[in-house]
C-alpha cells in the first residue's frame, strides 16, 4: 500500500509534527493561534507514527513560529519537529527544546503565590523538574503545575 498525503502541502508557514496523540488541540490553544483566521490551519490527530505509534501534526499558513512560541511548544510536546516552510520547501528546521527555567511564559496556577500579588514585581518563573513525565514546579511557592492549567495562565 502506498503513502497517501493526508493533508495538502502549504506555500508559507509552519509544519509541527510528532505532536503526542490527541493533544494538537491544546497546542491550537497554546500558541494562541486564531481559529477564526482567514488562513487554513490544518489538523491531522492519531496518524500513525513509526516512530511514536500515533501522532498528530498540524499545518498553520503564512505563521512562523519565534523562540517563544517554541517554548511554549515545548511544554506539550518536547519531542516535536517543526519545519518552516516556504515556497512549498522547508527553509529551516527550528528546534524544540523544554528549558530547565520558564521565565515569564506563565503564571503559577496557585492562589496564595506570591507571584499572584500584583505589587509583587517579581518575573513568573517554573522550573522543569522532570522530563518524563513532564513535572514543572513554581520557583517561588513549589507548588506542582497541572498543564492543563498553565495553558490556562500564558503570560
Amino acid at each position: 500500500m502506498s503513502a497517501m498525503r493526508r493533508v495538502t502541502a502549504i506555500c508559507n508557514g509552519t509544519v509541527i509534527d510528532h505532536i503526542p496523540a490527541g493533544h494538537a488541540l491544546q497546542v491550537i490553544k497554546m500558541l494562541r493561534i486564531d481559529t477564526n483566521r482567514s488562513n487554513p490551519v490544518s489538523l491531522v490527530m492519531n496518524v500513525p507514527s513509526d516512530k511514536m505509534g500515533r501522532k498528530d501534526l498540524l499545518k498553520i499558513e503564512d505563521l512562523e513560529l519565534n523562540q517563544e512560541e517554541l517554548d511554549r511548544l515545548a511544554l506539550i510536546s518536547p519531542n516535536a519537529s517543526v519545519a518552516i516552510i516556504r515556497n512549498y520547501g522547508v527553509a529551516e528546521k527550528r528546534v524544540v527544546e523544554l528549558a530547565e527555567e520558564l521565565v515569564n511564559v506563565a503564571r503559577c496556577t496557585f492562589s496564595n503565590c506570591i507571584t499572584q500579588n500584583p505589587r509583587e514585581p517579581l518575573p513568573h518563573k517554573l522550573v522543569l523538574y522532570s522530563r518524563d513525565p513532564i513535572e514543572v514546579r513554581c520557583y517561588y511557592c513549589g507548588k506542582r503545575q497541572d498543564l492543563d492549567d498553565i495553558i490556562d495562565n500564558l503570560i
